[in-house]
């Protein structure tokens, strides 16, 4: 049923209000609805925030977002974790509206001391709401004033108008017909569900060793282990391991996928399962459970998280095979099916079947989710969730939330926008997205527009710039300067961005013309990296990583998802957009051309700046300390190679350090 006065639309809404909206904890995000009235009379509206507990937050007055509109909004920021409320109360504004009416009938001496005896009598009342150690004589004072008639109208009016009048009223305002929205649901979750830099390793490259003549030695999570300082020095948050488990024997792929596997082949993480054990036991190869312990205590030493995939499917080795055949889709031979995402076949992976037995799968499911959590892994990344029941996430991810609500999922989800959106909304923190495949200026702006705006209060972008799976022809072509910006932008455009080991050695070579599959894949074989040498030879990119991390992590801007805005330029291989929080601002122009140097003017949008249309600021770039002075017309140059972006800072704070290229 609809208020005395109408509050209708209010937002975010997601899915109708039946699903929460997400916040994390400390960020900052606008409510806004539509509030209006009969007749002419003035209208006010606030926003509730109700913490967990229940307890309204801080009062929030909220503002016309445009002369006329009914369009109304206010920017909230919860403190805690766990589900809050919002909701948007309006009420008839007395005093704005008698104010209102005053400015016009007293100039012209139109009624005056009729109207001028109204506003005294509305003051009293309003003074009654004022605590007296919060200013009500001032406002009292306003009744005395409007009724000495020794004073000139136009002088009395104006005691109604003064400051420090009006900062009372706005902390204490006369409130008639009071209407209140529908509360709306919202999740709060901790830091690390909107912010974080990921970085994928496969534990048995790190450490490993290939001697011609002599069976390859996996590396282990101890050898591991002595990788995390150098992740930890680039600025890296979370640290995220493929499958650890035992992998099958049988229809082993070999490498660059060949259906046949040799006797030293060491098979997919992915597929899981062997004599050794399923879903909750380690690779021999890899080591123990107390070396696995201490890979995340050395990660928690250093401020790493650890990020571990959970992917639900079977080698034909799982124990689940023979334990559970229910679990699975047969033939009409008898066979059981394995998986196919046409034209690729994975003959040694067998997809679960989860209409067969969802309550023992969702049981299974969580038991296994607990099991990992138990042993210090907070973040899992779940591999192809979209082949998998919408309702199934749901059941899972709500009794994981229960006991564990500090755990957090990433979708690996490329997949129609419909499922991805339905996964965000059924739980998942994070999401992968279609960034990679995003690459011009073009692109970038809708795709990015949508997910700051459109999608923000359920779906968090996670933009991992390459993954084992994906070596875009962009990177394969591009060479350097390509890994470059593509760092850039993900590092920029979104408060969660990933990279899976070697992108900073720029890996580019593809399995074959067209494809976007490495060739010898580290998914299929054991791929150790000689890190010194390429920092000593200057074949990486590692300090321009190093500081792309610092800078996010010292500006609060880039910490946020929900206001980027995209600034025109002359030259469609220029790309240039802003972030702010707060004073912070930052803004990013980038040469998305890694072949040849670019150059043309931007056209800033000052206000998005916080500044005004014929102002200049001096800025200072992030990732060189250089300076500049920009106006509403900068012009850029930016060569490929030698300086991919600027990265600069409205305010400017101490230099990073570094150039972004060593």
């Amino acid at each position: 049923m609809i208020g005395r006065i109408p509050v209708t639309d209010v937002r975010p809404l997601v899915d109708c209000g039946h699903r929460p909206a997400k916040a994390v904890v400390g960020e900052t995000f606008e409510v806004t609805a539509t509030v209006f009235r009969e007749g002419h009379d003035a209208v006010a509206a606030n926003v509730v925030l109700r913490d967990p507990g229940g307890q309204p937050g801080p009062w929030t007055p909220m503002r016309e977002l445009a002369p006329g509109s009914d369009r109304w909004g206010a920017r909230v920021t919860p403190d805690a974790p766990g589900m809050w409320s919002y909701a948007v109360e309006a009420w008839d504004d007395p005093v704005a509206g008698w104010l209102r009416e005053a400015g016009i009938k007293v100039p012209a001496g139109i009624d005056t001391e009729l109207v001028l005896e109204e506003g005294a009598r509305l003051y009293e009342r309003a003074a009654g709401g004022v605590p007296k150690r919060d200013g009500r004589e001032a406002v009292l004072a306003v009744a005395d004033a409007l009724r000495d008639g020794g004073r000139e109208p136009r002088a009395r009016l104006a005691a109604a108008r003064a400051p420090e009048v009006t900062a009372v009223l706005a902390r204490h305002p006369l409130r008639e017909l009071v209407s209140l929205s529908r509360p709306l649901p919202l999740l709060v979750e901790r830091r690390r569900a909107l912010f974080g830099s990921w970085y994928e390793l496969f534990p048995r490259s790190e450490g490993a060793v290939l001697a011609p003549g002599r069976p390859p030695v996996s590396g282990t999570f101890r050898t591991a282990a002595e990788r995390l300082p150098a992740i930890a020095a680039m600025g890296f948050d979370v640290v995220y391991l493929p499958p650890v488990h035992p992998i099958g024997t049988t229809h082993r792929k070999g490498p660059d996928n060949a259906l046949t596997a040799g006797p030293d082949d060491v098979g997919v993480p992915w597929a899981i399962g062997s004599a050794a054990g399923g879903h909750d036991a380690l690779h021999p190869d890899l080591g123990t459970f107390a070396d696995f312990e201490h890979f995340v205590a050395t990660a928690r030493a250093l401020r790493l998280e650890v990020a571990l995939d959970f992917a639900l499917q079977c080698s034909p080795d799982h124990p689940w095979v023979t334990e559970r055949p229910e679990w699975f889709r047969h033939r009409a031979d008898g066979s059981i099916a394995y998986a196919e995402n046409p034209p690729k076949k994975y003959q040694d992976i067998y997809p679960i079947r989860f209409d067969a037995d969802p309550r023992g799968l969702v049981r299974e499911t969580v038991r296994i989710l607990r099991f990992w959590a138990a042993k210090g892994v907070r973040i899992f990344r779940v591999d192809n969730p979209h082949t998998k029941p919408v309702d199934f996430w749901e059941q899972v991810l709500a009794e994981i939330g229960r006991t564990d609500p500090d755990v957090i999922f990433l979708a690996e989800a490329f997949t129609r926008p419909a499922m991805m959106r339905a996964l965000a909304q059924v739980g998942f923190q994070q999401s992968y997205t279609y960034f990679t495949w995003r690459n011009t200026k073009a692109e970038l702006t809708e795709y990015l527009t949508e997910l700051s705006r459109e999608t923000s209060a359920f779906l968090r972008p996670n933009l991992f710039v390459n993954t084992p799976d994906i070596l875009h022809e962009t990177l394969q072509r591009g060479g350097r300067p390509a890994f470059e910006v593509r760092a850039v932008l993900a590092a920029t455009l979104s408060p969660s961005w990933g990279m899976y080991a070697g992108y900073e050695l720029c890996e580019n070579t593809a399995l074959r013309e067209g494809s976007e599959e490495y060739l010898r894949s580290e998914k299929y074989e054991l791929r150790p990296r000689d890190w010194e040498s390429a920092a000593r030879e200057g074949r990486t990119i590692a300090p321009l990583i190093t500081a792309l991390n610092r800078v996010r992590r010292r500006h609060p801007a880039l910490q946020q998802l929900r206001d980027l805005h995209f600034h025109e330029t002359d030259n469609e291989a220029l790309i240039a957009y802003s972030k702010r929080a707060g004073r912070d601002t930052v803004l990013v122009v980038a040469n998305l051309d890694p072949h040849h140097t670019q150059e043309g003017t931007v056209s800033l949008d000052m206000p998005r700046l916080g500044l005004g249309w014929h102002e200049s600021a001096p800025v200072r770039d992030l990732l060189t300390g250089e300076t500049y002075h920009w106006g509403r017309a900068a012009f850029v140059r930016l060569e490929p190679g030698v300086t991919p972006a600027h990265v600069v800072a409205l305010r400017p704070s101490p230099p990073i350090g570094g150039s972004p290229t060593p």
